[in-house]
């Protein structure tokens, strides 16, 4: 198939929606699909066999997104509308795949221009006005709400990235096309530069401590502040521990650095900022536990399928976004407190046998669930379904 794929998002850089983007070209590209990937004028190309990248016109004063809706974000979306109409009026494609708000104009012009459309939903839209807090407006959330299900409703199928979406659209749409194909893929399949082992692992401990990490984002639905506040009961009982959190924009580093030294801390702390996608299973290699203490959302954090191959014991917060893959075999799962968390933790850092448990039992589940060949075996199934809608329309 030819394929004219709509991501809004600055690719490529490391954060989740690119990532997912990004192993989507990569499996398209295997099964053999001819891709044009339409997106921001930010980010880096990336060579993938099959594809090419198409950006909207540079906007000088936007040298940066952030994560989730903002005025910046609405801009770039009219200038990606317009060459969305563009690229599709001169014909040729036989699918539009969409991806988030893409799906809302992508909607329109594939039924305009008698192309099949494909909706990738990493998310609800109308939830995440709410969990970024973008408005309070009810009006502004009913539009959402309104657009949202007009995409599902005329789309051919819908990509749903994890059971808690998958179970939304199947109640709502239940004659929908729906597959659920969780983001599994390994980003160190993809970014193989050389990687200074050294630095990490100086980084991570320097003289034995016991290293905790966390990786992602910095925004505040992450819970970064209940790590941080744990780690005051923690490092009492367990002084020869640290903390490495990977991640993070310079301006949230630097409140998140604060918020340790007000605690007195911030010895027991790294932050090392945004390091290159590689880099990350180094991190987590050289590390003793894996943490992910989010608060809000209902989609599954990318790191958790990588910390489940990784052999290490989890701590996550006993949250929906958590628990839709991980149950309390594979991870300790703890209340979304200071208090929970930090007890959570201690018991994995005082109980090798716990941890070592945890870790085979994650292991095993990645094995049987979460494995790349799954991954690639949904998308081929899902193309050839639409590729059936594609004969049948002659």
């Amino acid at each position: 198939m030819k394929i004219l794929m709509i991501a809004p998002q600055p690719f490529f850089q490391p954060r989740g929606t690119p990532f997912s983007v990004l192993h989507r070209l990569r499996a398209l590209s295997k099964l053999g699909h001819k891709i044009d990937l339409l997106t921001y004028h930010l980010g880096d190309d990336i060579e993938i066999s099959g594809v090419s990248i198409h950006r909207i016109p540079r906007i000088p004063f936007v040298k940066k997104i952030a994560i989730g809706p903002s005025k910046r974000k609405i801009l770039l979306d009219l200038f990606l509308m317009w060459k969305t109409r563009q690229m599709v009026r001169r014909g040729g494609y036989d699918l539009m795949h969409s991806h988030e708000e893409a799906g809302f104009w992508s909607a329109y012009f594939a039924k305009k221009y008698r192309v099949l459309h494909l909706y990738d939903m990493h998310s609800s839209l109308p939830q995440q006005l709410s969990n970024f807090r973008f408005t309070t407006s009810s009006l502004l959330k009913k539009m959402f709400e309104t657009l949202e299900a007009y995409t599902i409703n005329s789309a051919q199928a819908v990509i749903t990235i994890c059971p808690e979406l998958h179970d939304y659209v199947a109640d709502l749409f239940p004659q929908k096309f729906n597959r659920l194909i969780e983001n599994v893929a390994d980003n160190s399949s993809v970014f193989k530069n050389k990687v200074d082992q050294d630095k990490v692992r100086a980084q991570v401990r320097t003289n034995g401590e016991l290293a905790i990490l966390y990786t992602g984002t910095f925004e505040p639905y992450q819970g970064i502040d209940i790590l941080i506040d744990a780690s005051t009961d923690i490092i009492s009982s367990q002084p020869g521990v640290r903390f490495i959190l990977v991640g993070g924009k310079p301006e949230q580093v630097e409140h998140y650095r604060k918020r340790t030294r007000d605690l007195s801390v911030d010895e027991h702390f790294v932050f090392t900022g945004s390091v290159p996608p590689e880099e990350v299973p180094v991190y987590i290699q050289h590390s003793d536990v894996l943490v992910s203490p989010r608060l809000e959302g209902n989609n599954t954090p990318l790191k958790i399928y990588s910390y489940l191959r990784s052999g290490k014991p989890i701590v996550a917060t006993n949250h929906l976004t958590h628990t839709q893959v991980l149950n309390p075999d594979v991870a300790v799962l703890t209340d979304c407190t200071p208090d929970a968390f930090g007890q959570g933790l201690l018991d994995v850092l005082q109980d090798s046998a716990l941890g070592k448990k945890l870790s085979d039992n994650a292991r095993e589940l990645a094995r049987e669930k979460y494995s790349y060949e799954t991954y690639l075996q949904k998308t081929k199934e899902l193309i050839d379904y639409l590729e059936t809608q594609l004969k049948a329309r002659g």
